[in-house]
């Protein structure tokens, strides 16, 4: 198998499972599927967050459609940006 034969669809995120497992609900083109996914290495070693609403892209295999991996969050036009400097620190 090679990287050609992945299958990229955006879906939304449901519910978060324990194990950095998430629920997520795929388009209509794959009949509002729900899958398992699991976040990607890079979402985890950049400490990207993930919650229940969020628009993500996930990577499918043609041998299982029923798993799947996490690899982007599109941004939420609706979020609050979060400035460098804002976060409170303990003294």
């Amino acid at each position: 198998m090679s990287k050609d034969d992945k299958i990229e669809v955006e879906g939304k995120i449901l519910k978060s499972l324990p194990g950095a497992i998430f629920e997520v609900q795929l388009p209509e083109e794959f009949s509002n599927m729900v899958i398992r996914a699991y976040v990607s290495g890079k979402m985890q070693k950049h400490l990207i967050r993930l919650i229940p609403g969020d628009t993500v892209t996930v990577e499918l295999t043609p041998y299982d459609l029923s798993r799947g991996r996490i690899t982007f969050r599109k941004p939420n036009a609706n979020a609050p940006v979060r400035t460098p400097g804002s976060t409170p620190y303990r003294r």
